[in-house]
């Protein structure tokens, strides 16, 4: 026998002596990504709005009027609220402080059964244990009944007795913390991030006092709304083009679930849906979303059939793509017992919310659309603009609505975010240097070994160098100064100029090559014209370009494209790319799939793409309609990543032989 425990050489038994259990917050401590997001900013900042969110119940149930969360020069953060206070009896079964065993003991707290809190965002007894579970040192007061008392904490457990300071001059709780930086990434708290959270609760609750102040440079701020979710969605709109002026509000309860909605459309391309439950808010929507939004859809498509609007469109209907173009609504939801995906309640599991949000908002809607004629041909047009948009030949952005005849391309601003972009370019996506993506490119390469190849708009000359070995020379060429320097180290010979107007002969090239260009450019078909002129009769042009899955997506992908690279004007959907090639007068195509998962985060991390871009494009994956995902994979993370399975579409075609 061999493997016996204990024999030299043996492996090591795996029996129960293998199996550890953490017990009490230690859990929380080696995992923290599990409890709050992440281990990061992102996970810091739930910490606060833990705090925040247990003083929002306390105002939610009736028992606060003001909450004031002060970041310290120290670098700890300190949440008060003038509720009811912790309690700070003995618990019998405990025989410890209830306030000691709430900060102490996962699952342990005043939200599970009872009438104390019927619309609460505690859902699970974890929150305040979590914070103290991954904070340095913390530390409560609470002031009730007339005292006032104090217990401090370390990394998950008490470090002192509950003690009696004296009489109370105030009413509430107030927890201040320091994070434990030992296991969380970072100990730095982002001022905006909170005063957002803290605009959000004050509009949404209204008449509560939310204060904040930040001791490190001084900063003080006291927000106080009476205008609840139509006040922050002026808010949100403020510098936008509006399609109509007044914003639509719903209000309602049904079957328990109440709701409050304020929403308008925008001439803008993304949507910007914020969705609350409890006064919690639910980054990856849920229920309540969904049940929203293809309420809209319904609805609108109802009008339009019913009044012959689409009969153009050969009986296509309007999708909640289209709706959701453009659209800003701030909803929010109040339920007892809602179910969400985890303890950091980003998306809302709750049928019933869906059900109501439907409910309520269909009949309300269709009333209005059809007792307000102006109204109603506002918003429909807006979105049977984005449908014709979607099925248009090229989905060339603003261009389609508003029916521009010619565009001028701007070389400056090409070259300024291309020089830019220069400095980090290979680290700004995964497929710019995908050794299997650029093979695919360079199989399809079938001319003599001696030939002269032009990789245009060749960038850091990466696609050019695929064809390395297979054709004789290798030249280059692209519009900024930056990029011509990059692709020196890869190709023969790069010259600067643009694709408009290609500084060559006539019939100079046996190929031309290209990646993932064509939709950055107005009039793509002056550029692959000016290719077909360079090239000889016979002469190959192989070119990259990513593609949507379905009419369904293309729109969709549009819209995320268009804020990750401002100069984008269009999507090519399989069939139209076809016919922009075939159009210019190739012949022979051949077209190869390759299929590239790639994270979300490493590619809009680039210069063209702004913060705020970069928080819309996550919200239009997080939001994405069920048809979308129906066609397009992509992955969201339980930390909010996103990885996208992009669809590479290349093709080569031939000049006709003369």
């Amino acid at each position: 026998m061999t493997g016996i425990s204990g024999e030299p050489g043996a492996p090591a038994s795996y029996d129960a002596r293998s199996i550890i259990r953490y017990s009490g917050l230690e859990a929380v401590r080696r995992t923290p990504g599990m409890y709050i997001g992440s281990a990061g900013s992102e996970g810091l900042h739930q910490l606060v709005n833990e705090l925040i969110d247990n003083a929002v119940d306390e105002a939610e149930s009736g028992h606060c009027t003001r909450i004031a969360v002060v970041l310290h020069a120290d670098g700890s953060c300190s949440v008060t609220d003038d509720g009811r206070g912790i309690p700070v009896d003995i618990h019998p079964d405990t025989g410890r402080p209830a306030c000691e065993l709430v900060l102490t003991t996962l699952h342990s707290g005043g939200k599970f059964e009872g009438d104390q809190y019927t619309a609460s965002a505690g859902l699970h007894g974890v929150g305040l244990a979590c914070v103290n579970a991954l904070s340095d040192w913390l530390r409560l007061e609470v002031a009730r009944d007339g005292s006032c008392f104090r217990q401090t904490f370390a990394r998950g457990a008490s470090t002192s007795d509950l003690t009696r300071l004296g009489e109370a001059t105030w009413q509430g709780t107030r927890v201040r913390f320091q994070p434990d930086v030992s296991v969380l990434d970072t100990g730095c708290l982002d001022a905006e991030t909170v005063i957002q959270r803290l605009q959000e609760i004050a509009f949404l609750h209204p008449g509560l006092e939310v204060r904040f102040e930040d001791e490190r440079d001084g900063r003080t701020l006291t927000l106080q709304d009476e205008s609840g979710v139509a006040g922050l969605l002026e808010l949100r709109t403020a510098d936008a083009e509006l399609v109509h002026d007044l914003p639509i509000r719903v209000t309602g309860e049904h079957d328990g679930v109440s709701l409050d909605v304020a929403f308008r459309w925008t001439e803008g391309y993304a949507e910007e849906l914020w969705g609350y439950v409890n006064g919690v808010r639910t980054h990856q929507g849920g229920d309540h979303i969904d049940g929203f939004r293809t309420t809209l859809a319904s609805v609108i498509n109802d009008y339009a059939t019913h009044r012959g609007m689409l009969t153009s469109l050969g009986g296509e209907s309007v999708t909640a793509v289209d709706v959701l173009e453009g659209l800003t609504a701030v909803l929010t939801v109040r339920m007892a017992r809602p179910r969400f995906d985890g303890q950091t309640k980003r998306r809302l599991q709750s049928p019933e919310a869906g059900t109501a949000v439907r409910t309520l908002t269909a009949g309300t809607f269709a009333g209005l659309l059809k007792d307000d004629e102006k109204l109603a041909g506002a918003i429909v047009q807006r979105a049977l603009d984005a449908t014709r948009a979607r099925l248009a030949a090229r989905l060339a952005g603003r261009a389609t609505r508003v029916r521009r005849r010619e565009t001028q391309v701007d070389y400056a601003a090409y070259k300024r975010q291309f020089g830019i972009r220069s400095r980090n370019w290979h680290d700004s996506c995964a497929w710019l240097a995908d050794e299997e993506l650029l093979a695919q490119h360079a199989q399809l390469c079938d001319v003599p070994p001696d030939a002269k190849m032009l990789d245009v708009c060749c960038g850091s000359g990466v696609v050019g160098h695929a064809f390395k070995g297979r054709v004789g020379e290798m030249v280059g060429l692209d519009i900024t100064p930056e990029m011509v320097r990059l692709a020196q180290n890869r190709l023969d010979r790069v010259d600067q100029g643009n694709v408009y107007d290609l500084p060559y002969e006539d019939e100079s090239f046996d190929i031309v090559v290209n990646r993932e260009v064509l939709h950055l450019l107005p009039g793509p078909e002056r550029p692959v014209s000016e290719i077909y002129r360079v090239l000889r009769p016979g002469g190959q042009f192989i070119v990259g370009q990513i593609m949507p899955y379905d009419d369904l997506d293309a729109y969709w992908m549009f819209r995320i494209f268009k804020k990750k690279q401002p100069l984008l004007f269009q999507m090519f959907r399989e069939k139209d790319f076809r016919s922009l090639l075939l159009g210019a007068g190739f012949e022979q195509l051949r077209m190869e799939e390759h299929f590239l998962w790639e994270s979300i985060d490493r590619w809009i991390d680039t210069h063209e793409t702004t913060p705020a871009h970069r928080q819309e494009i996550y919200r239009l994956y997080y939001d994405a309609p069920r048809e979308v995902r129906e066609v397009h994979p992509f992955e969201v993370g339980t930390d909010g990543s996103v990885r996208d399975r992009w669809r590479w579409c290349i093709y080569s075609v031939r000049k006709p032989a003369c």
